[in-house]
């Protein structure tokens, strides 16, 4: 098979001919249809999270079609259409595991980070950690909610019952989670890069009641900011727009540092909050949920072999939602 392959920490991607793998004990074996590109990608890539499995396929958002059950697999069958997100296997055991919290596990692993991805014409997931797709929606549309809707949608609930809610980084997660929180009745602002008003107007069409750059102070305090941005700057400019009680959550899974702040700017019982991972649970509410709204993706799509483009227009920010590799 046509694979995508990651060959040393921070390298560039390879285009390669490799063995099509066979699901063992437990396993499906996917034809990829669709499988988004995602910021995480990108700090697999850059060497900012440490010690990926090398060679590496990236990509974890993946939908495709089941060519092949593994032994021990109940549940699924040949031709149905599924997704893989990042959460690929945990242990079930540690504390963490059998207090609910899986997406903590000790010894977790991950799609297209410990375990090969999506950049592939085919992939190989454990099936407990796969989701059955609604018939509904094309793959290259439903591939962005299997990440940037599910973490988006766990760092949503992370706020609770926030009224005013602030969403820095309007890219791929925040397109998603503005409909599900405009469909909760929620008022979203929308914070982009000074400048970016395409982005600006975006988050307007999307529903937004203000949108501006993210040094600006909106026109109320606001109840819960999360940032999607990996930029830790935006912690201490988005506390100052918080009111009292607020919560900020930080959506990614790499942050550049945080800078120092005055603590009277935490004070007042605001908090600050990460969101790590996703739980399948978090997939059950949220899949069913993103089509009864129904959840409406934008997307851009590219063939396998033009990644690299994928990629950087997203370090650009010049992505309007999410761009999607199609094998």
């Amino acid at each position: 098979m046509k694979a995508l392959r990651l060959e040393s920490s921070g390298g560039p991607l390879h285009c390669r001919e490799v063995p099509r793998p066979s699901p063992a004990f437990g396993q499906i074996l996917v034809k990829v249809t669709a499988c988004a590109v995602c910021r995480t990608d990108l700090h697999v890539l850059d060497g900012e999270l440490p010690h990926p499995k090398l060679p590496l396929i990236p990509g974890h958002e993946i939908v495709g079609i089941i060519e092949e059950l593994g032994d021990g697999v109940a549940g699924f069958q040949t031709g149905q259409r599924v997704g893989i997100p990042w959460l690929g296997w945990t242990c079930g055991e540690c504390a963490f595991c059998r207090s609910g919290r899986e997406n903590l596990c000790d010894h977790a692993k991950f799609t297209g980070y410990t375990l090969d991805g999506g950049y592939a014409e085919y992939t190989v997931a454990d099936a407990r950690f796969c989701f059955p797709l609604p018939g509904g929606g094309s793959d290259v549309s439903l591939a962005p909610l299997l990440c940037a809707g599910l973490i988006g949608y766990r760092s949503l609930m992370k706020t609770g019952s926030a009224q005013r809610l602030g969403l820095y980084g309007f890219g791929a997660a925040a397109h998603i989670v503005i409909q599900v929180a405009r469909h909760q009745g929620r008022e979203v602002y929308a914070f982009t890069r000074a400048g970016d008003y395409e982005a600006q107007a975006f988050a307007r069409r999307l529903g937004a009641v203000w949108a501006g750059a993210s040094e600006e102070r909106p026109p109320q305090l606001l109840d819960a900011a999360i940032i999607f941005a990996p930029v830790g700057s935006l912690v201490p400019a988005a506390l100052r727009t918080l009111a009292k009680g607020g919560t900020i959550v930080c959506g990614g899974i790499h942050m550049s540092d945080i800078p120092s702040f005055p603590y009277a700017d935490l004070w007042n019982e605001r908090s600050i909050a990460s969101v790590a991972n996703l739980t399948r649970r978090d997939g059950d509410e949220f899949l069913p949920l993103a089509a009864q709204i129904p959840v409406k993706v934008e997307t851009q799509s590219f063939p396998l072999e033009h990644a690299f483009e994928a990629l950087t227009l997203l370090r650009a920010g010049r992505l309007n939602g999410a761009a999607v590799l199609v094998p």
